[in-house]
């Protein structure tokens, strides 16, 4: 078995692992999709809008994650799995072409290069395993797949059904790798079927992270280049970029840098850490998302007022906080004080700024981050918690 295609298509664990070329080759077809979405999130701000958007950005985001697991568990220097990522990184550009009209005449084109992907991961990696104890997990996976696609085809052929079923679509998907792919005379995943390499992930989810700050600081400078730079528009973009870096700031220190060291250290059911883990990375990234494209509204009409525009700059960085929270909670048993107080600060910072232009509410959104970096780095503001839970189970 070790000298069959199985055994030369796994990554051995004890091995070190950094992300691949080809991995980060991979990576680009989701800076093009980031794209797309923050500039559907500008075209339709409203409730229905944001909705769609954020219905996209986890489809999305599942092709990225479950092909992040799958590079972390093979070997990316084979061709097979060459094939593999070259065909998700295909359909992904299809899927983010699509975007703008995924919920008009191009529907069809997101959902079935969005099902095209997984069932032909499993048409790759099934006849491969041959023989392996891992090709049942595959094919559990597979078929839970074929029956969410159904959702994605018939929501995308049905349009007035079509958030309603892609939404349901999503959550069986997301609800059934927490729940290890269990499948009638199947059985489901173990723990240990699922581990993963705890320094790998952790570096993937860290890349990712900051392809979505490189979004912002790409739309950021397009429409900056495009404003005039008067001075009002120079203000926006250097809030802007203060924004991004407080972002990062608050994304990697302390819990970010030992997410890695968390899932290693729980041993096999640390993969349950890690898909935790990778939920609440979708909603940082939606608040950065967010967070982009109401910066880029504020660079564009620094001086405006618009209420549906603002509510953009305000959630977008309460929703990265509120996720950086919870992945702190999962890593690290101490409560962190000064970005528990600062979501609520930039929720009353966006009500009290109403009657602002949008560059002011932009100031306060950046002042109060900066505010939560300064706090966060003072010595005793890391309150104790409770002893670190298991994450066996």
């Amino acid at each position: 078995m070790a000298n069959g295609l199985p055994g030369r298509l796994l990554q051995r664990r004890e091995n070190p692992r950094r992300a691949s070329f080809l991995e980060l080759f991979f990576d680009l077809a989701f800076i093009f999709a980031l794209s797309r979405l923050s500039q559907a999130l500008l075209d339709d701000s409203s409730l229905n809008g944001g909705f769609r958007v954020l219905l996209m950005l986890a489809a999305l985001w599942w092709v990225w994650f479950v092909t992040a697991w799958s590079a972390d568990w093979f070997d990316p220097r084979t061709p097979l799995i060459v094939a593999l990522l070259l065909w998700v990184m295909l359909g992904g550009l299809l899927m983010a072409a699509a975007v703008p009209t995924a919920f008009g005449r191009h529907a069809l084109v997101f959902a079935i290069a969005y099902v095209a992907i997984h069932l032909g991961r499993a048409a790759l990696l099934i006849p491969a395993l041959r023989g392996h104890p891992l090709q049942l997990r595959t094919v559990r996976v597979a078929v839970w797949f074929a029956i969410s696609g159904v959702l994605w085809v018939v929501g995308a052929a049905v349009a007035p059904a079509r958030e309603v079923l892609w939404a349901l679509a999503l959550v069986m998907e997301f609800s059934l790798a927490r729940l290890r792919w269990p499948f009638a005379g199947l059985g489901r995943s173990s723990w240990p079927d699922l581990q993963v390499n705890g320094t790998h992930l952790s570096e993937r989810y860290q890349q990712v992270f900051i392809i979505a700050l490189g979004e912002l600081i790409l739309m950021s400078g397009v429409t900056y280049s495009g404003s005039g730079l008067d001075r009002d528009s120079t203000v926006a973009f250097v809030l802007a970029f203060v924004t991004a870096v407080a972002l990062a700031r608050l994304y990697l220190v302390p819990a970010g840098a030992r997410l890695g060291t968390s899932i290693e250290e729980a041993g096999p059911p640390g993969s349950k850490l890690a898909l935790k883990a990778g939920y609440l990375h979708l909603v940082m990234i939606a608040g950065v998302l967010a967070t982009s494209a109401g910066m880029e509204v504020s660079i564009a009409n620094p001086g405006a007022r618009e209420p549906a525009r603002l509510v953009l700059s305000v959630t977008g960085p309460a929703l990265f906080l509120t996720g950086r929270i919870l992945l702190s909670a999962l890593v690290d048993p101490r409560l962190p004080l000064a970005r528990l107080i600062g979501v609520p600060l930039i929720i009353l910072g966006g009500f009290a700024s109403v009657n602002l232009p949008l560059v002011g509410t932009s100031g306060i959104v950046a002042g109060v981050l900066l505010l939560i970096v300064v706090l966060d780095a003072l010595p005793g503001l890391w309150q104790p918690g409770r002893p670190a839970r298991r994450t066996d189970g």
